[in-house]
């Protein structure tokens, strides 16, 4: 799968559609625009970043959300990608296929959710004390 960006552009108010580094776009905390895909029969699909997750000693998987309804997939479910590269060196996205990693990548994911939480219910405690 290929990624681009839509950008908006005042002109009619049209969007516009630019051909973007993925791992720029992936590795942008700031970035909340969709990402935008075309799957195997050139369908565009949009999906929105949940997160970006380092696996294993070399690999980085990213999980999206499907915005465009897809077939099999829930709409509280998200889809687990492997970054990898293309024969030209670019970055592409694709689907993990092995369920074990994809659980893997899941656990890992929610392991620093939690302790992102604990982290700001610490800090939180830390300022009330100062008080």
């Amino acid at each position: 799968m290929s990624a681009v960006k839509k950008s908006n552009v005042k002109k009619e108010d049209e969007e516009k559609i630019v051909k973007v580094d993925l791992l720029d776009v992936l590795l942008d905390e700031n970035n909340t625009a969709p990402i935008y895909m075309h799957d195997e029969n050139g369908k565009q699909l949009k999906f929105e970043q949940v997160a970006v997750i380092p696996y294993g000693e070399e690999d980085l998987y990213c999980i999206l959300k499907p915005v465009t309804k897809l077939p099999g997939i829930a709409d509280d479910e998200a889809i687990v990608f492997k970054v990898e590269e293309d024969e030209k060196g670019e970055a592409i996205l694709r689907v993990e296929d092995k369920e074990e990693v994809a659980i893997a990548v899941f656990d890992q994911y929610y392991d620093l959710i939690e302790e992102a939480e604990k982290e700001k219910a610490s800090n939180k405690k830390d300022k009330k004390d100062k008080k």
